[in-house]
């Protein structure tokens, strides 16, 4: 993901960059949809996680991402110290990429680590997804990143 990153954060800087083949403009357009939509294509998470980087906001999705790996976890002892360094990052106050969530929820999570389920970060989850759909989406949907996406991908997938 982070070589994506780094050729989606540099095609933004420099309009001289050309898009690969494999990003489609049906996929793009899909993405102006809806925020599920963007979620659920290919390309979608990781053009939108360049942009969150971007804006210095990669938080929300670096937790929503890692609450999609934990809850495939099936190893209790796995389970659990994944549990702990999700804590450690995102949840604990000051961690170094806390995310913003209401302290029952915060307080919930406390509780169910001391034994994790797959679903212990469910609540955390949906409301970062909340936070991601409703506040940065309609911004990445008016950013130069996503515009100039609009405006190169014709022209690369005709050459």
């Amino acid at each position: 993901m982070s070589s994506w990153n780094c050729w989606i954060c540099k095609m933004c800087r420099d309009e001289s960059k050309s898009l690969p083949s494999n990003i489609t403009l049906e996929e793009v357009l899909q993405w102006g949809q809806s925020f599920e939509k963007l979620m659920a294509t290919k390309y979608g998470p990781v053009v939108y996680t360049a942009y969150l980087k971007m804006e210095h906001s990669d938080e929300n999705i670096k937790f929503w991402m890692a609450c999609e790996t934990y809850k495939k976890t099936a190893s209790r002892w796995s389970r659990i110290s994944r549990a702990r360094k999700l804590y450690k990052i995102y949840i604990q106050p000051q961690s170094p990429r806390e995310i913003n969530i209401d302290s029952s929820t915060r307080e919930t999570i406390i509780r169910n680590i001391q034994e994790p389920t797959q679903t212990c970060f469910e609540e955390a989850q949906r409301i970062v997804y909340m936070h991601m759909e409703r506040d940065s989406y309609p911004r990445f949907l008016k950013s130069e990143m996503y515009q100039r996406l609009l405006k190169t991908i014709p022209s690369n997938n005709n050459s």
